[in-house]
């Protein structure tokens, strides 16, 4: 029953009429509370209210009640009847209507809005431990820790480092870590690369770190994260003032990177050991991921007439002449 209408309740036993008229409306609604009870609608039963004595002129609205079966709701098994004289009396409680009972069909993720009937999901909760958040302090001592007077993390620094979170430095996964700090020097990270891949990560200390260690040898394992590792080893591990990768360093860094997973990479660094190559520029780099990702191992689907690099037309012109001896 809305405020409105409880206004309108009856004092008086002269205004008996409106007041169960009222009643008629919040028990048609479905459920209705009266001095303390509760009642509800029930299909396809009938029962007889008691007769509303001293008042006549209310018998159809008596008849109609009757046709409603007030049942009580308060955990008694049998019905009550009630006098509605007695519902109206001065000074009793306004009808309340109670709320319905929601079906065991329903989400139990749903919680029923108290002010309508949007459901909305909650999230279940979680206590938060204030060491749970990242702190940009923390992290900048951590740094600091390892950081030189230039407030670089240097050669020096960088092998303390690895020591304290367990990764060898020419393991594969410190090349992903630098990738994640976007650092363009081998072996130094600043300050501002530090704090900025620090806090993508969400890591302030060793064992945040640590605890980060299969997330970062998981890119690994993703085509697009891979791809772009690869392509960002190649100026990563050259020198500032070279267009290109001296052979030593692309040899080293191809074993690093597609020496466990590319079947040719033993073959095609044999090729290179023999080969008058002394350098390897951008272009020939990228083609080189190309060429162990898409060409078998027996060569087989090799396009001479393609747009590779010379230098990989050689290596397959000097495989093939191997396997026919």
């Amino acid at each position: 029953m809305v405020p409105s209408e409880m206004s309108l309740l009856p004092r008086k036993e002269g205004d008996c009429i409106a007041g169960v008229r009222i009643l008629l409306r919040s028990a048609l609604a479905g459920t209705l509370r009266v001095n303390g009870v509760e009642f509800a609608r029930k299909e396809n039963k009938v029962s007889e209210l008691e007769k509303l004595s001293g008042l006549a002129d209310i018998q159809d609205v008596s008849q109609t009640l009757d046709k409603l079966n007030l049942i009580d709701l308060n955990g008694h098994r049998g019905q009550k009847y009630i006098d509605p004289i007695q519902l109206f009396k001065p000074g009793s409680d306004m009808p309340v209507k109670k709320k319905r009972k929601s079906s065991g069909s329903e989400d139990p993720g749903l919680r029923r809005c108290k002010i309508s009937s949007f459901c909305r999901t909650q999230a279940p909760g979680r206590l938060m431990n204030p060491e749970d958040h990242f702190s940009s302090k923390k992290c900048l001592s951590w740094f600091y820790e390892y950081a030189g007077p230039d407030e670089v993390l240097g050669p020096e620094g960088m092998e303390k480092f690895c020591e304290d979170i367990g990764v060898e430095p020419e393991n594969i996964i410190m090349l992903v870590l630098a990738w994640k700090l976007e650092a363009p020097n081998m072996g130094f990270f600043t300050k501002e690369e530090w704090l900025k891949g620090m806090t993508s990560l969400q890591c302030d200390c060793t064992e945040r770190l640590q605890g980060k260690l299969d997330y970062l040898r998981s890119q690994l394992n993703d085509a697009a994260a891979f791809k772009n590792i690869y392509r960002y080893a190649f100026d990563f591990a050259r020198d500032k003032d070279q267009r290109s990768l001296d052979m030593d360093t692309a040899k080293s860094m191809l074993a690093l990177i597609l020496g466990r997973t590319w079947p040719l990479f033993p073959v095609f660094h044999q090729f290179l050991e023999q080969s008058k190559y002394k350098v390897m520029n951008k272009d020939q780099w990228y083609n080189v991921l190309e060429f162990s990702r898409t060409v078998h191992v027996d060569l087989s689907n090799y396009d001479e007439d393609g747009a590779w690099p010379v230098l990989l037309d050689e290596f397959v012109e000097w495989q093939k002449a191997r396997l026919s001896l």
